[in-house]
């Protein structure tokens, strides 16, 4: 199933892994990558050293594109700017913010710059900075989510503007491979999905989490601080919702208690003060898959579905 974005980044797949803080890392990136895919780091608020060896980790483990995500919030991310272009890393999608103030330096790189964009509004800016593509994220999805769903924000994004769009949230299978491309997409990203691949490093409790969750597993935190947070259902999430409804705790205060809460799910597991981020499609992951088994079962339920379209369509 091969669109414009193939051509594009020179991948096979049109599908893009999502770039997840502690969690996306040069394992599942280069597997991603070398099952056709767009594999993606996550800088998430890693400092540099970090990055860059995730960046040659990644390069001695395939030869094929792969990207980086660069989480505008960091702390780090003036530097990590600086070392994409260094690198001259194939493609950087960004998120939690806009990326114009770095897009120039990147674009003289001759990396292709795809941001998240939770709006029209944004897809606009972006694409007049020089950006190669958008990736339309509703807010079915994992991690920081904007207030549009996927089904609304896709085909809006796809009419206003001219750039190729990556569709985000709220896919997990074949099904929604075939909706995101109905919808003028012309390819997917996923994150939760790839959260059970056999590559990902993630925590053992973390993907049991996912593969034990239904359809009403996560909640959304942290409206207040004005960037809310989809996660599972779990103790962190609920005592970090009534924190929230306390008035008499600051903003400060707030973002304290939920400081470093993804790590402690990522990397340790930790159920009690973690923050397991995922989508509303956790309740359709029920199996751990290897990145090019999961790759080559999502393209070949797409296909199906759209072979059996011609059946109800006259």
């Amino acid at each position: 199933m091969k669109t414009i974005l193939c051509d594009l980044l020179g991948i096979q797949y049109p599908i893009f892994q999502g770039g997840m803080a502690w969690i996306s890392d040069y394992s599942l990136a280069s597997a991603v990558s070398e099952a056709g895919g767009l594999g993606i780091i996550s800088a998430g608020n890693a400092p540099p050293d970090y990055v860059r060896e995730q960046i040659r980790q990644t390069r001695a483990r395939t030869n094929k594109p792969f990207g980086v995500n660069i989480m505008l919030m960091s702390p780090f991310v003036e530097d990590i700017a600086a070392l994409v272009a260094e690198e001259k890393v194939p493609v950087v999608t960004t998120g939690a913010g806009l990326p114009t103030k770095y897009m120039k330096a990147w674009l003289e790189a001759g990396i292709k710059v795809i941001p998240v964009v939770p709006s029209t509004g944004v897809a606009k800016l972006v694409q007049r900075a020089g950006a190669a593509a958008v990736i339309a994220e509703g807010g079915e999805s994992g991690g920081h989510i904007g207030e549009l769903n996927t089904m609304a924000l896709v085909p809006q994004v796809c009419d206003a503007v001219k750039l190729p769009v990556i569709a985000a949230g709220g896919i997990a299978d074949g099904r929604g491979v075939a909706a995101a491309f109905m919808l003028g997409a012309c390819g997917v990203q996923l994150g939760t999905r790839f959260l059970v691949a056999k590559e990902c490093t993630v925590h053992e409790t973390y993907k049991k989490k996912i593969l034990a969750a239904g359809d009403i597993a996560t909640m959304t935190t942290g409206r207040r601080l004005g960037h809310p947070v989809r996660a599972l259902k779990s103790p962190f999430t609920h005592q970090f919702l009534k924190n929230e409804m306390q008035s008499d705790m600051s903003l400060e205060e707030l973002e304290a208690f939920g400081s470093g809460a993804l790590r402690r799910a990522a990397k340790e597991g930790d159920e009690k003060n973690g923050c397991f981020m995922a989508g509303q499609v956790s309740g359709l992951v029920n199996k751990e898959q290897t990145a090019k088994e999961i790759i080559e079962e999502l393209f070949a339920e797409a296909a199906a579905k759209f072979k059996e379209a011609a059946a109800w369509v006259k």
